[in-house]
This record gives structure tokens, C-alpha cells and sequence, in this order.
């Protein structure tokens, strides 16, 4: 098979080198395109461009196949643990009991988060969202560990590494408390990492709270799933702000940022927010699908489907199990939950979204979790990024220690052709056709 792919432009052949991946995906390297041939690619939403070569995770979205460094993502969501796997996605390899001992040990004793961080919730409204003050306190926390800005060297970086996912939680929990007026509770160094969050998240001066093995186990199980997913929005986000230079902190940040988008950690969130709108109006399912299905009805169900998967979510299938155990032993009877179960029945049987690859995703299902664990809806993308935290620095280090180029995108320009200023005086008043007043009570000029 040939090592190289044609390009013809007007008469003229270019050859073009062709990357092969280790499971025999594709690519035509055109990073030489423009400077050879005066031509670049557009690629809206960058869905047939490959940013970078990865070895951290595997996506077939035709197969349904997800693997972590090989390993499927079946195995880990079974066998691994959340702390273990953040130590494959950053290092390749499963850690020896040694190497798990050791970072273990550096998620104890770097969980609590400097005093002075504490200081910076009260600056934050009770209405701010969690996402935002999650942002702002990762680049708070890296103020106060100036030393672990510059990566130095292997250890350095291991070290921040371990602040960052073990403080996260510490942060997030921290910034759920303020927004509902409780105290801040303070981490348990004999916890798990797991337990240690809900303790922080539900428990009281006067009272510790002790979550069933089953919430335990589905939280592990949502973070497993959310470590990592290939170059998905937040994670491209994170290697093009390292590109620049930035550090760990600053880049995983803006990951945060990405992240908090509905169209891509806010996802769980909208089902929850879609069920719940379904019981209070008490909508007609039939009406509600059958408006679905209307191509001339911009209505979407929420929690069906995936950009990548074709076929049926790999995780989706796993979280499914676990929100079936979970919801018969935790949760009891709730009207959301069966209103849940009745889209999946839908899902599962109509030809409409069998022909179509409609399959429950797993936002689906982890709304559906996290609303029976009793986290708040606010909180979900949250918990997401608290997942997505492992895939986030091994993204920052590979970029890293590639040395690789300034991340910086072409575009074909569309706008005006060169023009001259023209002095105020002779602009006219044609370009405002009258002022009004926003919603809230803002004034604007709409433009023609």
C-alpha cells in the first residue's frame, strides 16, 4: 500500500506523506500544504483534522471502542481504580503496588488546599456557578505553589500532578458548601478518594456523612469514564494553551472553561433539566418524541446520541448497569428516573433512532446517576471535570514533552476588502435604525 497520498490542483500532483496509526487509523500530512502549495484545508469544527499524534487513548466510534493506553475501557471500569487510572492515562503503563503506594500517598498528603484559598470563597456570590470558581481557584491555587509553576523535572511535574487532582476535589466540594451557606469541611486523610469528596460535599459540623458502597462505587465509575475521551473540546483546549507555554495550572484552567459549555460537559445537566421539564408540564411522551422526530422541529432529546460513536457509547452500556443497581437500592421511586427509563425504552425500540445511531449516551445515564446520589444539578459538570482531570495533564505533558509547535490555526477571511476610514462626521446615521431597550432593561442599537 502506498506511503503516500495524490493531491491534484489545477493540473499539478502533489504527494502527500500518509501517517498510520498503531490500529490502522489514517491520515494525509499536510503540514507542508500551505507552504508547497499556497492552499490550506478548512474544516469547520475540525472534524476530519487530526491536531496532533496521541498515545494516551483510543476512540472507534464505528466499533464502539474506547481504550485507555490499549487498555478497554470494560477492563478499567471493572477492575481499575480511579487514582490508578490517572496514573496510566499521565504515565502509559498500570502503576507497580509500589509506584500506587507512592501516589496514593501524594493524593493524601497534598489534599488540603492552602488557608489563605479558603479566604477567596467569600469573594464569590452565592449564585456564582461552581464551574466558574472552579476555574478561578485552580489558577488561585497555582499562586500560592510558585514553585511548581516551571516543570523543572520529572519529580515536579509528578508532584503538581498529584496537587491538582487531589486539591480539585478538595476545591470543588469547597465551592459547593459556600454556595449553599454551609461550613467548609475539611478532608479525611483516611478516606479514599472517592468517599473523601462526599464527605467533604454532605457532611456537617455535627454530623459525618457515610455514603453506601454503591455511591461510592458509581462515583468511581463516572470518574473512570470521564477520564479521558481522545481530542474532545476541553482536552484540545488544554494542549493548545500548553502550546503556548502556559503552565499546568493555567492550561487545565482553561480545560475547565471548555468544559463548562453544554454542548460538551453540560450535557448531563440538560437531560436532567429535559426530565424535569417533562414531569412538571406533564408532557405526553408520544407528543414529545414525535416532535423529536419532526425535522422541522429544531427540538432535540437530550442525552440521545454522540458525535463520535455510531453505534452504542461503549461507556453508556457500563454506566447503564450501574444506574440500574444503583437507582433499585438507593433511590426508590422517582418520577424523573421513570420518565428516564421510558425514553431509554423508546431509544432501544423505534426505527427512527435505531436507523439513525440514537443510542442513550452516557450523559444520559450519569445525570440520571448523580441526580440519584443527590449531587445537584449544578454540580454535574463539575464532577465531569474532576474525571476529565487525569486526561487533562496527560494531554499537558505529552504536548509538553514533544516540544511541539505554537498551536496557532488558519482561516479563510471573509470580511471586507481593504477600505479607507471614514472621519465620524461622515458616517451618517443610517447604520442605527432606532435605539431599544433589552429584556434587562439595557440599551443597544441594532444594526442593519
Amino acid at each position: 500500500m502506498s506511503d503516500t497520498a495524490k493531491l491534484n490542483i489545477d493540473g499539478t500532483s502533489y504527494d502527500l506523506p500518509v501517517v498510520v496509526g498503531t490500529e490502522g487509523d489514517r491520515a494525509m500530512d499536510i503540514r507542508k500544504l500551505r507552504q508547497t502549495t499556497g492552499y490550506v484545508c478548512l474544516d469547520d469544527g475540525f472534524a476530519n483534522t487530526g491536531s496532533c499524534e496521541s498515545a494516551i487513548t483510543f476512540v472507534d466510534g464505528e466499533k464502539g471502542i474506547l481504550r485507555y493506553r490499549g487498555i478497554p475501557i470494560q477492563q478499567l471500569a471493572t477492575q481499575s481504580t480511579f487514582v490508578e487510572t490517572c496514573w496510566l492515562l499521565i504515565y502509559g503503563e498500570l502503576p507497580t503496588r509500589e509506584q500506587l503506594k507512592a501516589w496514593s500517598g501524594l493524593f493524601t498528603k497534598y489534599e488540603m488546599i492552602h488557608e489563605g484559598l479558603y479566604h477567596h470563597f467569600d469573594g464569590f456570590p452565592s449564585t456564582g456557578h461552581p464551574m466558574a470558581i472552579l476555574s478561578a481557584m485552580i489558577n488561585a491555587m497555582s499562586c500560592y505553589e510558585p514553585g511548581l509553576m516551571e516543570m523543572e523535572d520529572a519529580s515536579t511535574f509528578q508532584v503538581s500532578a498529584a496537587r491538582l487532582i487531589s486539591k480539585l476535589r478538595t476545591i470543588a466540594a469547597a465551592a459547593y458548601k459556600a454556595s449553599i451557606g454551609q461550613p467548609i469541611v475539611y478532608p479525611k486523610p483516611h478516606l479514599d478518594y472517592c468517599t473523601n469528596f462526599l464527605h467533604m460535599m454532605f457532611s456537617i459540623p455535627y454530623g459525618d456523612y457515610e455514603p453506601e458502597p454503591e455511591i461510592v462505587a458509581a462515583l468511581q465509575l463516572i470518574l473512570i469514564l470521564h477520564a479521558d475521551h481522545e481530542q474532545n473540546c476541553s482536552s484540545s483546549t488544554v494542549r493548545m494553551v500548553a502550546s503556548s507555554g502556559a503552565n499546568l495550572f493555567a492550561s487545565c484552567a482553561a480545560g475547565v472553561c471548555a468544559l463548562w459549555g453544554p454542548l460538551h460537559g453540560g450535557a448531563n445537566a440538560a437531560v436532567v433539566e429535559m426530565l424535569q421539564y417533562l414531569h412538571d408540564n406533564k408532557v405526553d411522551l408520544k407528543d414529545y418524541i414525535a416532535r423529536v422526530k419532526d425535522k422541522n422541529d429544531p427540538l432535540r432529546l437530550m442525552g440521545f446520541g454522540h458525535r463520535v460513536y455510531k453505534t452504542y457509547d461503549p461507556r453508556a452500556n457500563i454506566m447503564k448497569a450501574t444506574a440500574d443497581k444503583l437507582l433499585a437500592k438507593v433511590k426508590g421511586n422517582d418520577p424523573l428516573l421513570e420518565i428516564a427509563k421510558r425514553l431509554e425504552d423508546v431509544a432501544l425500540k423505534d426505527k427512527y433512532f435505531i436507523d439513525r445511531n440514537l443510542y442513550p449516551n452516557v450523559d444520559f445515564y450519569s445525570g440520571v446517576i448523580l441526580r440519584a446520589m443527590g449531587i445537584p444539578v449544578n454540580m454535574f459538570t463539575v464532577i465531569f471535570a474532576m474525571g476529565r482531570m487525569p486526561g487533562w495533564i496527560a494531554n499537558w505533558k505529552e504536548q509538553y514533552d514533544s516540544g511541539g509547535a505554537l498551536y496557532r490555526p488558519r482561516q479563510i477571511y471573509t470580511g471586507q476588502s481593504e477600505r479607507d476610514y471614514t472621519p465620524i462626521a461622515e458616517r451618517g446615521t443610517s447604520d442605527c435604525l432606532a435605539p431599544k431597550v433589552s429584556k434587562k432593561g439595557r440599551p443597544y442599537c441594532e444594526l442593519k
